[in-house]
């Protein structure tokens, strides 16, 4: 069929971030499968900042989750009668959301998986956004993107049909379900979110099964009433995680080397559960690990976006010398002069929450399309499907925290080159602003978003203070005399917006905000902000965050005593892949029960666990606990040395112990 071998040639590779049509791979050399969990219909809340390291721990964690494949997820489970007609898949930026559709679209192609399904149509919403104030017929949208139904006429709909829209949070369209117009034939021209709202409900080919991609604060477009079932990526396993870095340095020294440094750094390790953040993590260390000399491995978030930005300048550079004559003190003006009109750019679409853009947006801050080309490990064109006349070009960053690093460069840049704050709603005096102007400005206005949309931009800004940072960035950003008082300024106003009347999931990215800036009291910090807090105050996942920042924060490579935090199940089940980087876990009498052997066993039989060392004892685990570390025990993955569960009855002298091994 025409439509397969057509759909296959444009999926079967994968960009990793580089628009350049030189640079694609092959998608099945470096495909690394990304966990997928099932949850019903139901909708779930998830308004939150998507980098929120806590939150990937959440989402990394399968212990209470339903496991399943791409290919499987129009297969109903065991149990489940009732036909899933409409899937709706969630999963934060740079997560794998794209890259499991093309999976999937090869797989179908290649007559591997679905073969019942015999025609896909894989519609992305950044290019339907281009046709949003047109009228079609189900028919014409179809033909104008697959010209090869013309031949079928409408007989294709006697089929089985799969629609997959990839990227609701793209959509810059309204989905009106309840206001629009009953549409039922394939031949009427109506708008496009009439089109897509029938579809959806029904109306049009109610036979036709529909596969919907979103970020999480997106999907709630789509009314739960309409979706079967929802599904959530939540990237890679530990094991897939090194997975990939094999099939991406292949020099299995190389590998060693960047998992060892990982390990080390719990905050990047964490965040490599996102795929997106690999390739960032696997285009730094590569070329710093390759480079005898190199030193100044990064350990935060930040400095990783900081070489992250250099390596693509210094290609970018190496592009431009190929093109064009220029002295180096011309080219490092021009990568600047570049780099901050990117900047302008990407705060500009922040501040109105978009991650979309087109030439006017580029032309607006001065910048050439050529010239964006050049930097295409940063900003990348996004090509609408083939045979498609496209009216206009869209970009995009990346990944979205490539926009939040370059706006707070800019505005970084902007402070201090200018004495401007772009943050205030007042215009600069032309008295000297200092930095804690600028620090202020940026705290309440993260504290004011509703959707998080700022909180890694805040983390990002109050970083480039830092004189480690500001002298990696020398070449883009003159190094300033940051008094201690005036930092000391800014860590006391955000202590004070933590202790006052403040949500703890703003409080937890304002601790975020404080480990970036060195603050060296807080681990006592957030010590006081625990003891202040009641379990019913704070959630699973909040307590979670203290815990994770306490245990980066205090550096212990050995051992994990979770006692030294909270003795309660709930954060225990978040935190599991933390745990299993120690070689040691005390958690004894921790008001654990059988929920926790679950997830133990699972990381007592993971490859990557570094766990030698268990202690369980004094929890009521109950018989069906203790038969699930048995079962893991007998595995032959499972390397840990020392299992100890010692159960002492209060009510009498003799205690009860057994130790498992």
């Amino acid at each position: 069929m025409k439509m397969k071998v057509k759909l296959k040639k444009k999926y079967e590779h994968i960009l990793e971030g580089i628009a350049s049509q030189g640079n694609r791979t092959l998608l099945r050399s470096v495909y690394t499968e990304v966990h997928i969990s099932k949850y019903g219909n139901k909708e779930t809340k998830n308004d939150g900042n998507e980098m929120n390291e806590v939150e990937i721990l959440a989402r990394a964690q399968t212990a209470k989750q339903i496991t399943i494949k791409c290919n499987d997820i129009f297969k109903p489970l065991s149990g489940q009668s009732n036909p899933i007609r409409i899937v709706l898949t969630k999963g934060i930026a740079g997560i794998g959301k794209t890259v499991s559709v093309q999976k999937f679209i090869v797989d179908w192609a290649d007559g591997e998986a679905n073969e019942d399904v015999i025609f896909v149509f894989p519609l992305h919403f950044r290019d339907l956004n281009l046709e949003r104030d047109r009228e079609y017929s189900l028919m014409q949208l179809l033909q104008k993107y697959f010209p090869e139904l013309k031949e079928l006429s409408t007989e294709f709909y006697m089929f089985k049909v799969l629609f997959i829209f990839d990227g609701l949070d793209e959509c810059q369209f309204p989905l009106n379900f309840q206001t629009n117009d009953f549409c039922s034939d394939l031949t009427k021209d109506v708008l496009l979110d009439v089109l897509l709202t029938n579809l959806i409900k029904g109306n049009l080919l109610p036979s036709a099964l529909i596969w919907i991609t979103s970020r999480p604060a997106a999907a709630k477009q789509i009314p739960h009433e309409y979706v079967d079932q929802v599904t959530e990526i939540n990237g890679f396993s530990d094991a897939q995680k090194q997975e990939y870095f094999k099939k991406r340095f292949r020099d299995h020294k190389q590998v060693e080397k960047v998992m060892s440094h990982l390990k080390n750094l719990k905050i990047l390790d964490v965040l490599c559960h996102i795929p997106v953040f690999c390739w960032i993590s696997a285009t730094v260390l590569e070329r710093m690990s390759s480079d005898e000399g190199c030193s100044g491995i990064p350990t935060t978030l930040a400095q990783m976006y900081i070489h992250f930005l250099l390596i693509q300048i210094n290609m970018k550079k190496q592009k431009f010398q190929g093109i064009h004559e220029a002295t180096p003190m011309e080219l490092l003006e021009a990568e600047k002069r570049f780099i901050l009109k990117l900047g302008e750019l990407a705060f500009k679409q922040l501040k109105k929450e978009q991650s979309l853009f087109y030439e006017d947006n580029l032309k607006e801050c001065g910048i050439d399309v050529t010239e964006a080309s050049l930097l295409s490990g940063l900003c990348t064109e996004i090509f609408p499907g083939e045979d498609v006349e496209s009216p206009g070009r869209v970009f995009s960053f990346v990944h979205l925290s490539v926009q939040e690093f370059l706006a707070a460069l800019y505005v970084f840049e902007c402070f201090t080159n200018r004495n401007k704050n772009l943050l205030h709603q007042y215009k600069s005096s032309k008295a000297k602003l200092m930095i804690t102007d600028l620090h202020k400005s940026a705290v309440d206005q993260a504290l004011k978003s509703r959707n998080g949309h700022l909180d890694l931009f805040l983390r990002f800004l109050l970083a480039m203070s830092i004189d480690s940072n500001q002298i990696l960035l020398r070449g883009l950003l003159p190094v300033t005399e940051n008094s201690s008082q005036s930092l000391e300024e800014t860590i006391t106003y955000i202590l004070e917006k933590i202790r006052g009347d403040l949500i703890p999931e703003k409080a937890v990215n304002l601790f975020f905000c404080l480990k970036e800036m060195n603050y060296r009291f807080l681990v006592e910090e957030l010590k006081r902000y625990r003891d202040s807090h009641s379990d019913a105050e704070l959630s699973p996942a909040e307590w979670s965050a203290i815990v994770v920042l306490l245990l980066i924060s205090e550096n212990v490579q050995e051992e994990f005593d979770l006692k030294k935090y909270i003795r309660s199940e709930f954060p225990l089940l978040i935190l599991v892949p933390v745990v299993q980087l120690y070689k040691i876990a005390l958690l004894d009498q921790c008001n654990l029960t059988e929920k926790s052997c679950k997830a133990m066993a699972s990381t007592i039989t993971s490859e990557s666990s570094l766990l030698r060392k268990l202690d369980l004892s004094n929890n009521d685990l109950q018989d069906s606990g203790v038969k699930l570390l048995s079962e893991g025990l007998r595995n032959p993955h499972c390397k840990l040395e020392s299992l100890r569960y010692v159960l002492t009855d209060v009510d009498t002298e003799d205690g009860i112990s057994g130790n498992m091994m």
